[in-house]
């Protein structure tokens, strides 16, 4: 069985994206932040995405490695992103481009499908579809880069639960610009 991770970066008040998605508030990441999420893209053997974070992605990232002003880290990122295969959940896209597959049914469904097989750990980004998959409690793993900043409404990295989910504290790291990063798996 597959572990499923969610983990994005968010503000100190819990939010992925303030009002109107902007995500401007992160600013670029520190070069040791931005090395921790390229781990983590390297050890995921499946993403899973909502339809607005596939949106952000999905233009930038299969081309960046191509730009003259890509960093080293930024090359790798986006060749590993590339190589990692995606399912994208939307009902409203038509199709979906490079080494990923479009699910416009049942996510919940298959994203169980997918977790009982064997493989390397998936990881699940996008607000609604991440939350979604709370509710059903398909989530192991938690992964929260919180950044000093206040944004006081937007996008919420979680959402409403059914009930309490008890978490075991796996680790804490701190990153340059004042960035913790938490990781958390349910007990």
């Amino acid at each position: 069985m597959r572990k499923l991770i969610y983990g994005m970066n968010l503000t100190l008040d819990g939010y992925v994206a303030a009002a109107g998605d902007d995500i401007g508030w992160s600013g670029p990441p520190s070069d040791e932040l931005f090395q921790w999420w390229l781990d983590h893209e390297r050890a995921s053997g499946l993403s899973l995405y909502g339809r607005k974070l596939w949106e952000t992605m999905s233009p930038y990232w299969p081309t960046r490695d191509r730009q003259p002003d890509a960093s080293p880290a930024e090359i790798e990122f986006a060749r590993t992103w590339r190589a990692t295969p995606k399912v994208v959940f939307s009902s409203t896209l038509d199709k979906v481009d490079g080494n990923a597959r479009l699910v416009t049914g049942d996510a919940i469904a298959e994203i169980t499908r997918l977790k009982a097989e064997d493989g390397a750990p998936m990881s699940i980004g996008g607000a609604t579809l991440a939350g979604a998959a709370m509710r059903a409690g398909l989530i192991d793993e938690y992964v929260i880069a919180a950044h000093p900043v206040l944004v006081g409404g937007g996008t919420p990295f979680l959402s409403a639960l059914d009930s309490w989910v008890k978490l075991r504290l796996v680790e804490t790291r701190t990153f340059p610009g004042g960035v913790v990063m938490t990781r958390y798996e349910r007990r």
